[in-house]
Order: structure tokens, then C-alpha cells, then sequence
């Protein structure tokens, strides 16, 4: 696996047997050496950290194209579009999100609180925790709410075989596969992913000369 998967997945196990209070092999000194050793190893053949391509203007106006009026076809444009142009969220986020906090704005449009996000796991809300949802996402937003009739729970769903909503969420995993394949079928290229939309608004937001601190505002980042 990639280095940062590995160490993800030490991660984990250290922290589920801390949970359980279980002795934690992880932090033994010859795990460690070992990890140690393996950073150096990847270091030393000059492997780099593998980064989804990024998800711009260009190739995301001809992704859209591929979403046709069928409920599948808004749904996908609206999630789509909702994740790119808010910030560009994280799969999770997109997964987790509900009608409840996305309202109409003054101004027009909607907005969206991101209520809990890899970087708030209080549910403390600040400022920058509101997301603007504006312009052809507020249209996309509109179209698939009301063609679902969804008035409640999450905001994306899966389609029944029945061609209905149902009552789940998208998974993170499935808000992949939605990007790839939708990707795939506007001839783009086929590595993306979620997190293309993310690494996407960021790139996009760099070449339009969006201020530092504003991009950082609307997707979260605490690190420069």
C-alpha cells in the first residue's frame, strides 16, 4: 500500500486498541523502528504520496454534460455541483448532508451549514461553517429536490430499482464511483475521484486568484 494508507491503518488499530484498552502493539519500540525504517525506505526510492487528479473548470463543465434529465441524471449534477462549487467537500460531507441545514438565501440561492466536517467534530458552528450554494448549483440543488420531493433526511440518495429515491444516504464509497464513472463517460480521463472535486476547487480557485484566506474559508483547510 501507499505509505500514507499504511500508516493510516496503524493509526487506526492503535487508536481502536487504546478504545478498548487493550495492551497496543502499535506503539511497541520495535514497531516503531520498523515504521521508522519504512518511511526511510519509501524516502530513499523517491516514492511520492499519490494525489487525485485535480477536478477544474474545464473537464467539470464536461462531466455535467454527461448528467441528462432522467432523476439519476440530477441527482448526480446536483451532488456534483453541490460538492465542487461549496468549497469542494469531502466525500464524507457530501454523504452526511441533509435538508435540514440547507435553507434559501436572502440573496438568493441556498446555503448550506456544514455541521460536522473532518476538522469540527463538536458541532460547534462558526462563521465559515455556512456554504454558499449558488448559481447553476442552486439550479441543479432546486431541480433534483423537486423531482425527488425529498423535504427531510438526506439531501443525496440512492435510487431505488423502482426509479424512486430511497431512504439512505450515498455512501462515501458510492459518491466515488459516481465521479469515476461519470468521468469516465465524458472521455476525461479516469483518475479522479472524490476528492478530485476538492483538489478541483482549490486549483480552480488558485487560477481564478481567489484569496488565500477565502479559499481556506470555504473549504475548510487550517493549514496553508
Amino acid at each position: 500500500p501507499a505509505l500514507n494508507t499504511l500508516m493510516h491503518r496503524i493509526s487506526v488499530l492503535s487508536m481502536a486498541h487504546h478504545v478498548s484498552k487493550q495492551p497496543n502493539p502499535c506503539v511497541d519500540p520495535a514497531v516503531k523502528a520498523l515504521l521508522s525504517k519504512t518511511r526511510k525506505a519509501y524516502a530513499k526510492r523517491n516514492a511520492l504520496p499519490h494525489k487525485q487528479r485535480a477536478l477544474t473548470k474545464e473537464p467539470l463543465e464536461a462531466v455535467l454534460e454527461t448528467c441528462d434529465d432522467s432523476l439519476k441524471g440530477k441527482r448526480d449534477r446536483a451532488l456534483l455541483l453541490f460538492a465542487w462549487s461549496s468549497g469542494g467537500r469531502r466525500r464524507s460531507e457530501v454523504s452526511e448532508a441533509v435538508f435540514e441545514n440547507l435553507r434559501l438565501a436572502d440573496e438568493g440561492g441556498y446555503q448550506y451549514t456544514l455541521a460536522n466536517s473532518k476538522t469540527n467534530h463538536t458541532g460547534k458552528l462558526k462563521p465559515e461553517d455556512t456554504k454558499p450554494v449558488v448559481g447553476m448549483a442552486a439550479e441543479a440543488m432546486e431541480a433534483w429536490l423537486k423531482a425527488s420531493g425529498i423535504t427531510s433526511g438526506p439531501l443525496f440518495r440512492r435510487i431505488n430499482k423502482a426509479g424512486r429515491p430511497g431512504e439512505d444516504a450515498l455512501t462515501g464509497t458510492a459518491i466515488r464511483d459516481i465521479v469515476k464513472a461519470r468521468c469516465t463517460l465524458a472521455g476525461v480521463g479516469e483518475d479522479f475521484s472524490a476528492h478530485s472535486l476538492r483538489s478541483g476547487f482549490v486549483t480552480e480557485a488558485g487560477r481564478q486568484n481567489m484569496p488565500l484566506q477565502e479559499t481556506m474559508a470555504m473549504t475548510g483547510h487550517r493549514s496553508m
